[in-house]
């Protein structure tokens, strides 16, 4: 049996074109406010480059990671809604208790997209220190990971695939 060797990642030129009517609703902490906004003005600049028309770019705002999920889970459920972007940032801290959040987060976020058949993307940093999230954060051209447009880009992509599967 042979293994194909994984592709690089699409560049926002390779990007699929979302079909004209789409919308992508965005979840988002406030906490950290600046690095989730970051990641956030990517995404939704990589969005309207795959054609999204900005007016149907919808955000909403909660107080930090651990409401993601039940404000992804009312816009998921709308039919108006093609996909569901959650950022947000949990930093390592003295105990435990950022694993908690993060694991309860994510574990949510994944229930809900099955549970719906919306895609919900996940834009959740977990991350040692401020820094780190900063890094991962920045757009790539300011020699960082830009993680919002990575985001994006999966959620074009799954978008794809799902109309691709469903014919």
């Amino acid at each position: 049996m042979s293994r194909s060797t994984p592709s690089p990642p699409p560049s926002k030129a390779s990007l699929p074109r979302l079909r004209a009517a789409a919308r992508v609703a965005c979840v988002a902490s406030t906490y950290h406010g600046e690095v989730v906004g970051a990641m956030v003005e990517s995404a939704r600049e990589t969005l309207v480059f795959a054609g999204l028309d900005e007016a149907r770019f919808e955000l909403v705002h909660v107080p930090g990671a651990f409401e993601l999920p039940i404000v992804a889970q009312r816009l998921a459920r709308r039919d108006d809604v093609d996909a569901v972007l959650a950022f947000g940032l949990v930093l390592k801290g003295e105990t435990d208790h950022d694993r908690h959040i993060a694991r309860s987060v994510v574990d949510a976020l994944m229930r809900i997209g099955l549970e719906t058949e919306t895609p919900v993307l996940l834009g959740l940093l977990t991350c040692p220190t401020l820094e780190h999230a900063i890094q991962r954060a920045r757009r790539a051209g300011e020699g960082g990971l830009d993680k919002g447009a990575e985001v994006a880009r999966a959620a074009v992509q799954v978008l794809a695939t799902l109309a691709e599967v469903q014919r």
